[in-house]
C-alpha cells in the first residue's frame, strides 16, 4: 500500500502543479488580452488621427490652389497696369520732347529766374536756343 499511497502523493502534486501552470497561464492570458486591447485602441485613435491629418492636407492643397490662381489674376492685372504705363509713359515722353514744351520750360524757367544755362541743360537746347526763346518772349 504504501505504493499506492506514493503513487497517489505524486499524482495529487503533479495535478497541483498542473493547476498551478494552468493558473499562471490564465493570468498571462489575460494581460495579454489586455494589452491586445489596449493596441487596439491606440490603432483606432491612430486611424483617426491619419484621417484628420488627411483632411487638414486637402485643406491646404485646395487653400494653395486658390492662392495660386488668386497670385496668376494678380499677375494679369499687373502686366495689364505695365502695359499701360508703359504706353502713357512713352506718350508723356513724346510729349516732353515736343518744342512748345520745351519753349514752355524756357519761359516759365526765364520768369522764375533761372540761368539761361541751367535752362538750356534743363531742357536739352543749346544755349543760343534758350536765348532766342527768351529774347522772342521779352
Amino acid at each position: 500500500m504504501q505504493f499506492s499511497t506514493l503513487l497517489l502523493a505524486f499524482f495529487s502534486i503533479t495535478e497541483l502543479l498542473l493547476l498551478g501552470i494552468i493558473i499562471v497561464f490564465f493570468v498571462r492570458l489575460k494581460k495579454s488580452e489586455a494589452l491586445l486591447n489596449k493596441l487596439s485602441q491606440g490603432q483606432a485613435e491612430f486611424v483617426n488621427k491619419l484621417h484628420f491629418n488627411a483632411q487638414l492636407e486637402q485643406e491646404m492643397i485646395n487653400s494653395f490652389s486658390k492662392r495660386q490662381e488668386e497670385l496668376s489674376a494678380l499677375d494679369e492685372a499687373l502686366d495689364t497696369r505695365a502695359k499701360e504705363l508703359s504706353k502713357l509713359l512713352t506718350a508723356a515722353e513724346k510729349i516732353l520732347h515736343s518744342p512748345a514744351i520745351k519753349r514752355q520750360t524756357v519761359i516759365e524757367g526765364h520768369r522764375k529766374g533761372r540761368s539761361p544755362l541751367v535752362l538750356a541743360k534743363a531742357t536739352g537746347l543749346t544755349l543760343e536756343e534758350v536765348e532766342i526763346i527768351i529774347d522772342q518772349e521779352s
